[in-house]
């Protein structure tokens, strides 16, 4: 089944939005926008490479998560994110960069085109939805640390601060929550970080300030919250490959043909359905398959898994 992008969707015309704000608070939101570049952003872009389908309402998006950092539960994060602190916020980019360095959120931004890019999201648990991000392309920002010619992966850390994630007083996981991409992947023109979600900041219980988008992969690979990126020769440790090896591989890429060991993968449960919404199939490599699957050419999908 081929994937159809379109390439001239915006928020303001996307209606599920409008389930959840009223006509005032939209064209509020546009005019602020249209005024000073979504909330401060960079340049501001039409959307990209964005599926035809209905997304979800914001309720649906900001309401159900996996966020460790702040509990187990799928609304543990929209009851406690409220506590995490995001603004001053700075990103440590290290490893094998020519021009490594703490870069101030306002800094990355102020140099990033925003796009409007409605993906298709496929979560491991078998469970999907359709959400307008707002971001940029990661390349931008690898491009302006100039990777060195013998960096082949990008390794990602998420922010650990226990005080205010209280997650992170277990030890559910090793924290700080780990994720890595080849650096082709990262390069790639679909790989995003998002910084908003309807046109609006990006909020903390979807990752805020700044989280990882990478369409084609299962959801626990889009990292959240990211304080640290490092280029690096030698493929990064994963927190979820790191806790279970037999169940999350490294590449986590959407296949409907390799099962995780204790569910199917061959179809999803669309949220926002009810409790009896009908399943659908899963599509290869999550519908972008004819934008990455040539990443992949030679190698054996169900070992790399």
């Amino acid at each position: 089944m081929a994937y159809r992008f379109r390439t001239d969707l915006k928020y303001s015309q996307i209606t599920p939005k409008a389930d959840f704000l009223n006509r005032r608070q939209v064209m509020a939101g546009m005019a602020g926008a249209a005024a000073i570049g979504l909330s401060g952003q960079g340049a501001f872009a039409a959307g990209q490479y964005s599926t035809s389908e209905k997304p979800n309402t914001l309720k649906d998006i900001t309401s159900y998560n996996n966020f460790y950092e702040f509990g187990t539960g799928k609304d543990d994060p929209a009851k406690h994110a409220h506590s995490l602190t995001t603004d001053p916020w700075s990103v440590k980019i290290d490893g094998m960069v020519d021009n490594p360095g703490s870069y101030g959120l306002e800094d990355i931004l102020s140099n990033a085109t925003i796009e409007e890019r409605i993906y298709r999201f496929r979560c491991v648990e078998a469970w999907s939805m359709v959400i307008p991000w707002n971001g940029f392309q990661l390349s931008q920002l690898l491009e302006r640390v100039s990777p060195q010619s013998g960096a082949k992966y990008v390794s990602f850390e998420t922010l650990v601060r226990p005080e205010e994630m209280p997650g992170q007083n277990s030890a559910l996981l090793d924290w700080p929550y780990r994720e890595g991409l080849r650096l082709d992947e990262a390069m790639h023109p679909l790989t995003l970080i998002a910084t908003g979600i309807y046109g609006e900041d990006l909020p903390n219980q979807n990752g805020a300030p700044l989280r990882l988008v990478v369409p084609w992969k299962y959801g626990f690979k889009s990292i959240k919250s990211i304080v640290r990126m490092t280029l690096t020769d030698k493929q990064p440790q994963a927190t979820w490959n790191m806790q279970n090896p037999r169940e999350y591989g490294f590449y986590s890429n959407v296949n409907p043909n390799v099962d995780h060991p204790r569910w199917s993968q061959a179809s999803e449960r669309p949220i926002g359905g009810g409790l009896f919404a009908k399943r659908k199939a899963t599509l290869m490599l999550n519908g972008y398959e004819e934008e990455v699957a040539g990443m992949y050419a030679g190698m054996d999908m169900s070992k790399n898994f």
